[in-house]
C-alpha cells in the first residue's frame, strides 16, 4: 500500500481543519478559510496524494463551494491570454516534434559538434537553447533532446551509469535555460510576469532575466562537468547517426511550413513591445494558422492531444492561491507573520533574505508556482511599490525558486525525466548536484542586483 499518501491526506486535512477552526488575530473568516484550502492543497502536491490535477481541481471547487471567493475571481486566469499562451505553446511544440524539424536540427547538430563525451554534455545545453526559441515549454524539449541522445547513447555504447548521467544532463539544462526567454517556459516565467502586474516584454525579459539565467546556465554547465566524469572512454559512430537524418529524408512541406510559422511567431514574440499584442494572443493565433489549409495544414485534430487539461486545470490553481490570498487578505497576514518589520536597505542582504526564505518555503512545499503563488504576494506586501518596481520582489522570488532543486519533486522538470524509462537517472544523482547548485542559485541572486543596478531597474 501506498503509505505516503495516505499520510499525506490525512496530514493536510487535518492541517485544513485545525486551521479552519481557529481564531486568528487579523485575519478575515474568508482569508482563514483559504489559507487552510491553500495549506491542504500544498501538502497535497507535495505528497503526492493525487494527481496534481484532480488535487488543484479539488482546491478550486472548495473555493467556490464554501464561498471563499466568486467563480470568476477563482477561475479569472481562463479570462487572460496567460492561459492560452500555454495552450498554443504546447501546440506549437507538438508540431515541431510530429513535423520531424526538432529531430532534424538535433542530428544536424551531433554530426557537426559532438565527438566526446565533454561536447555531447556541451551539445544539450546548445540545443536546448535553440530549441527554447521554437518549442515553448520545457517537457516536450527535454524529451525530444533525450530521444536523439538515447541514440547517441546506444551508438556509443555507453554504461548505464553514463547513460544516466546524460539523462540527467538533457533534464538539469532545461531549468536554467527555460529562463532565459519570456517563452522558455510558458508556464512560470508567465505567471511570475502576470504576479508582479508589469507589463514586461519579451526583449524586457530578456534583458532583466535572460542574461542572469544565461549565466546560471553555464555556472550549472561547469558544475555538471565536474561531477560527473565518464566512467569509460567515449567513442560514437557518427555513420549510424548520419543514416538516422537520411531515414529523416529531405525537408518535408510540413516541416517548411513549420519553419515559417516558427520564424513569425519568434518575429512577433521579439517585437511584442511595439505591435503591442499580448504573447498569448500571438501564440495561439499562430498555432490556429498553423491548422488552415494551404498555409498550415501542420497541426491536425490529434495534435489537440498534446494540451494536457491538468496542466491548466494545475496552472489555475496556482495562480488562484495568490489571487484569491489577496482578495481574503490572507497574503497580508502571512507578511506579517513571516516576514520581518523592516525592509532591509541593503539591495544584497534583501536579495539573499528573499532568496533564503523562498528556498525555505520551497524546501517544504515543494512545488515551484505554488511557492510563488504565496511568496510573490507576501513580498509585494512587504516591500513599499515607491520604494523599487515590484519586478525586483517578484524576480528574485521567481529566480531563487524556479533555479532551486534538491529533490526531483522540487522541480517537475527534475521529476518528469526521473526514472529508467525517461532520463535514465535516480534520486540520488538528482540529489548529487542539487546540494551544490543551491550555492549557485545564492550566487545569481546576488548578480541580479549587480545586474539590475545597470539595466536600471534597481
Amino acid at each position: 500500500m501506498d503509505y505516503k499518501r495516505q499520510i499525506g491526506l490525512v496530514i493536510g486535512v487535518l492541517t485544513a481543519v485545525i486551521i479552519w477552526n481557529l481564531k486568528i488575530t487579523g485575519l478575515s473568516t474568508e482569508g482563514q478559510r483559504c489559507l487552510a484550502l491553500s495549506l491542504m492543497t500544498v501538502i497535497f502536491w507535495a505528497t503526492k496524494v493525487a494527481h496534481p490535477g484532480y488535487v488543484s481541481g479539488l482546491y478550486l471547487v472548495s473555493l467556490v463551494l464554501f464561498n471563499i471567493a466568486p467563480e470568476e475571481n477563482v477561475f479569472i486566469i481562463w479570462t487572460t491570454p496567460i492561459i492560452y499562451l500555454v495552450i498554443g505553446a504546447y501546440l506549437i511544440a507538438g508540431a515541431v516534434e510530429s513535423s520531424g524539424l526538432g529531430e532534424r536540427i538535433a542530428y544536424n547538430f551531433i554530426i557537426k559538434f559532438v565527438d566526446s563525451y565533454k561536447s555531447v554534455i556541451v551539445s544539450i545545453f546548445v540545443l536546448t537553447f535553440i530549441l527554447s526559441l521554437l518549442i515553448p515549454h520545457p517537457w516536450p524539449r527535454a524529451f525530444l533532446i533525450m530521444s536523439v541522445m538515447a541514440v547517441v547513447i546506444k551508438n556509443a555504447n555507453l554504461s548505464k551509469e553514463d547513460a544516466a548521467k546524460i539523462g540527467l544532463t538533457v533534464f538539469a539544462s532545461s531549468v536554467p535555460i527555460s529562463m532565459i526567454f519570456l517563452t522558455g517556459d510558458s508556464t512560470i516565467n508567465i505567471i511570475a510576469v502576470e504576479f508582479s502586474g508589469v507589463d514586461l516584454s519579451w526583449l524586457g525579459w530578456f534583458l532583466q532575466i535572460g542574461i542572469p539565467a544565461t549565466l546560471a546556465s553555464i555556472f550549472t554547465l561547469i558544475l555538471i562537468l565536474l561531477l560527473f566524469k565518464p566512467s569509460s572512454e567515449f567513442n560514437i559512430n557518427k555513420n549510424q547517426i548520419r543514416k538516422k537524418l537520411t531515414d529523416l529524408g529531405p525537408l518535408s512541406k510540413k516541416e517548411k511550413r513549420t519553419i515559417f510559422w516558427l520564424s513569425f511567431v519568434l518575429i512577433l514574440w521579439m517585437t511584442d513591445s511595439i505591435h503591442g499584442i499580448s504573447l498569448g494572443w500571438i501564440t495561439l493565433l499562430v498555432a490556429m494558422l498553423m491548422s488552415m489549409p494551404v498555409i498550415g495544414d501542420v497541426l491536425t485534430a490529434k495534435d489537440w492531444n498534446h494540451v494536457p487539461v491538468h496542466v491548466l486545470i494545475f496552472l489555475t490553481a496556482a495562480i488562484s492561491i495568490g489571487k484569491i490570498g489577496e482578495l481574503t487578505g490572507m497574503n497580508s497576514w502571512i507578511a506579517s507573520v513571516v516576514l520581518p518589520s523592516n525592509i532591509p536597505t541593503n539591495y544584497f542582504i534583501l536579495a539573499l533574505l528573499i532568496g533564503v526564505i523562498s528556498i525555505f518555503l520551497h524546501m517544504i512545499l515543494g512545488s515551484v508556482i505554488a511557492v510563488m503563488g504565496i511568496a510573490i504576494p507576501a513580498f509585494l506586501f512587504f516591500i513599499d511599490s515607491s520604494l523599487m518596481s515590484p519586478l525586483v520582489p517578484t524576480l528574485l522570488v521567481y529566480s531563487a525558486i524556479a533555479l532551486h532543486y534538491i529533490f526531483p519533486f522540487h522541480h517537475l522538470n527534475m521529476l518528469v525525466g526521473l526514472g529508467k524509462e525517461n532520463g535514465m537517472y535516480s534520486d540520488r544523482d538528482v540529489i548529487r548536484l542539487g546540494f551544490p547548485l543551491t550555492i549557485i542559485v545564492l550566487i545569481i541572486l546576488l548578480f541580479e542586483v549587480v545586474w539590475w543596478r545597470f539595466t536600471g531597474l534597481l
